[in-house]
């Protein structure tokens, strides 16, 4: 992924208000980030409960979007993260909502799906050996491929604004 400032950071968030995108906290070890290494970006944000965000390149350019989490209890049962495809405790898996972008988005739509809590797809699917004792686990690099795939189709259908 190619590196990004903060400033570039807030401005490819494709759902994010104004307000929002001045609101935005980085992680703490952003001046820390090796770009070269990531596929994409995600985070959750340090001061505000609830929410995250997540970057990617669609078509070599970044693309981003907020997402919150929902509030309530955890699941009881293990999950499967929809991004990666890794199961998890059921307290580790999360749905996520973003507001599209656009008039859909001021209309009220969002998209949900499960994803892992802390947003760590990125370091799941490079786990070689399988989370849990039933999960079948692909080559490390196929689980990299279509992380990848699913992440940019969630940027992609919350930017679309019809």
């Amino acid at each position: 992924m190619q590196a990004l400032t903060e400033t570039q950071v807030r401005s490819v968030l494709v759902n994010a208000s104004d307000d929002e995108r001045d609101r935005l906290a980085l992680p703490l070890n952003f001046p820390l980030v090796e770009w070269d290494h990531l596929d994409f970006f995600a985070w959750r944000d340090p001061r505000t409960r609830g929410r995250g965000y997540l970057v990617a390149e669609l078509d070599g350019a970044p693309a981003g979007v907020v997402l919150r989490a929902a509030s309530g209890s955890a699941h009881a049962r293990p999950a499967m993260c929809n991004l990666c495809h890794t199961m998890q405790p059921g307290d580790q898996v999360a749905l996520f909502t973003a507001r599209k972008s656009g008039n859909a988005g001021e209309r009220g739509d969002s998209i949900g799906t499960y994803i892992c809590s802390d947003l760590s797809c990125h370091e799941n699917v490079r786990l070689a050996a399988p989370l849990a004792p039933n999960e079948v686990r692909a080559s490390v690099d196929r689980r990299i491929d279509g992380t990848r795939h699913r992440i940019e189709s969630f940027v992609e259908r919350v930017a679309t604004t019809e």
